[in-house]
């Protein structure tokens, strides 16, 4: 009994170092077919939807050794919220928004079940009497796993656990599962391995605790030493501290290459839009639909992570960018918007944010309000918003019609149909800001390159080509109108 007890200690010792190591390998996976070529084509729908497991990043609480037994399957997972204010139909949306989470992470959902609370519990999240009820839904169910509609704390994580005798995680970690899953780009991964850190850091209760602790003090180890040392734990904390600092080295230098690009954009006077919006609101679509980029359009949540910036004409053939960001989501983790921030400083530095909306969800003014929380926290506040109510063609048009009643400077759009599509480029050419100076000049062929600068730089209102040159009428930043100041009818 004793030589079983042993033996069935060192395995599960085993799975946890090697979870351990996994989470702290110590470089990023770089694929340059992927990364390297990330702004091309991105219809891998197979491969981002294909089930994978990490060696070593076990889902069973207890080590798993007959090789039967270690098929590839399902999750098959349990739900379960605190509803503490709001409605009744509030605390189902969000808890029919979790089960949408877990689907797009590969889980199969059994069952679901909401606790009334003033605050959860300081123990097991949801209180004793509920947790012996969600342990009979597992067993009845035959789940392997819980998922808990908020933050749990480490202690809330032991304790429900002990109680279920199933792995139970939180709304942070499945959110972080999905990101880990579809980040592509080597900056996406590393800012995605970096939240993970953060939120494991004190969370690595286990991990090590009944292993014996290093030898430390005196010289060389050995007999003579002056204190226990370490426990493996505090190793661990120590390393993913080390692990921490290595990839906040490694964003900033990828975020120097960001904003390189966009002060580029900014010294050629090139407008920016940003797409921001709720997951799976069709952001990726519409931006297909105004560019033809050719992004991943999936009828998932959080299909795309990585942003993609395409260039875009107006009506009058004015130039300008447009961004795909990362979706929001409900209690988006903090974690997340911190590794996340130099992404969506692309929302905060553009000159108009297109806010997309899914029009034919139940409420759709919460999608609002959460997406602009976020907006809030990177500092984007003072950016001009247009509210593009997308799916108007799945969307009731009293929904339609009331939601636009609300917000004032919004539009209906779908981007599957096209419908609204001319509109709103109209809307966002006539929102842009628009160079201050308005010039006529006559400008000599030998010139061209002012010609093009106006072209792509300014707004031309006429041109004409005659005899002596073009002769151009534009509005144009003051720059470009002392370049072109040689070439007016008065200094002619």
């Amino acid at each position: 009994m004793t030589s079983s007890s042993s033996t069935s200690q060192d395995s599960q010792r085993a799975a946890h170092a090697l979870r351990a190591d996994a989470l702290m390998e110590e470089d990023v996976a770089w694929s340059h077919e992927i990364d390297g070529e990330r702004d091309g084509e991105q219809y891998d729908r197979s491969e981002r939807a294909a089930l994978r497991r990490v060696a070593g990043l076990s889902t069973e609480l207890e080590d798993v050794t007959e090789v039967e037994y270690r098929q590839l399957r399902l999750e098959r997972v349990v739900l379960v919220g605190v509803w503490t204010s709001g409605t009744a139909r509030d605390a189902e949306n969000s808890l029919a928004e979790l089960a949408a989470l877990a689907e797009t992470a590969g889980a199969l959902v059994l069952d679901g079940l909401v606790q009334r609370r003033d605050k959860p519990d300081a123990a097991t999240y949801i209180g004793s009497g509920k947790a012996n009820e969600l342990r009979d839904i597992v067993i009845e169910s035959g789940a392997d796993t819980v998922i808990c509609d908020g933050e749990l704390s480490p202690g809330q994580l032991i304790h429900l656990e002990d109680v279920v005798k199933v792995k139970v995680i939180d709304r942070t970690a499945l959110i972080l599962d999905i990101f880990a899953q579809h980040a592509k780009s080597r900056e996406g991964k590393a800012q995605v391995a970096l939240a993970q850190m953060q939120y494991m850091l004190p969370r690595l209760r286990g991990w090590g605790q009944s292993l014996s602790r290093q030898m430390g003090g005196g010289k060389g180890g050995g007999l003579a030493t002056r204190g226990p040392g370490e426990t493996k734990i505090e190793t661990d904390r120590r390393r993913i501290r080390e692990k921490m600092a290595k990839m906040r080295r490694e964003i900033a230098e990828m975020k120097t290459g960001r904003d390189v690009k966009r002060q580029e954009r900014r010294r050629n006077k090139v407008p920016s839009v940003a797409i921001a919006g709720y997951t799976n609101a069709g952001k990726s679509s519409l931006l297909n639909r105004l560019t033809g980029a050719g992004v991943l359009v999936e009828n998932a949540l959080f299909a795309t992570l990585d942003p993609t910036v395409r260039r875009a004409e107006t009506p009058s053939g004015r130039v300008y960018t447009l961004a795909d960001t990362v979706g929001f989501v409900r209690h988006l983790p903090h974690h997340l918007v911190e590794a996340f921030r130099s992404t969506m400083e692309e929302v905060g530095e553009s000159d108009l944010i297109l806010h997309v909306v899914d029009g034919s969800h139940p409420n759709p003014e919460e999608q609002l309000a959460a997406v602009r929380e976020v907006i809030r926290d990177v500092g984007a506040t003072g950016v001009p918003e247009i509210v593009v109510i997308n799916k108007a063609d799945a969307a009731d048009p009293l929904e339609l019609q009331r939601l636009m009643r609300v917000e004032k400077r919004s539009i209906a759009v779908s981007a599957r149909t096209g419908l609204g599509i001319d509109e709103l480029l109209e809307l966002i050419d006539a929102e842009l800001p628009r160079p201050a100076v308005e010039v006529e000049a006559l400008v000599p062929y030998t010139h061209g390159k002012l010609v093009a600068r106006a072209h792509t730089e300014g707004e031309v209102i006429s041109e004409e080509h005659t005899a002596e040159g073009t002769l151009l009428k534009v509005r144009v930043h003051e720059e470009l109108a002392s370049d072109l100041a040689p070439f007016t009818p008065a200094t002619a």
